[in-house]
């Protein structure tokens, strides 16, 4: 998956998802609206050949890179710690 910023606002954030997986996505996406602090989350899918996939975070105030970055790291720690 690559990550590409699509705009920034002082509390929300839009991110392109190339070859979005949403094994991974979803996960996130849970942990986010889990998170007091997030108004809105979205995952926003259009046509898989002529735009590529988009998460949205909205806070109710502050930076949103924070909390994708501490959902991001709750993620990576779980399936880091499934034994083979």
């Amino acid at each position: 998956m690559q990550l590409q910023l699509v705009k920034r606002t002082e509390n929300s954030i839009k991110i392109g998802i190339r070859d979005a997986d949403t094994t991974i996505v979803m996960p996130i996406i849970e942990k986010l609206n889990d998170n007091k602090d997030v108004k809105i989350v979205r995952f926003i899918e259009t046509h898989p050949e002529l735009e590529m996939p988009e998460l949205y975070v909205e806070m109710y105030e502050g930076d949103p890179v924070p909390a994708i970055i501490e959902a991001t790291d709750e993620i990576s720690a779980y399936f880091s710690d499934i034994k083979s």
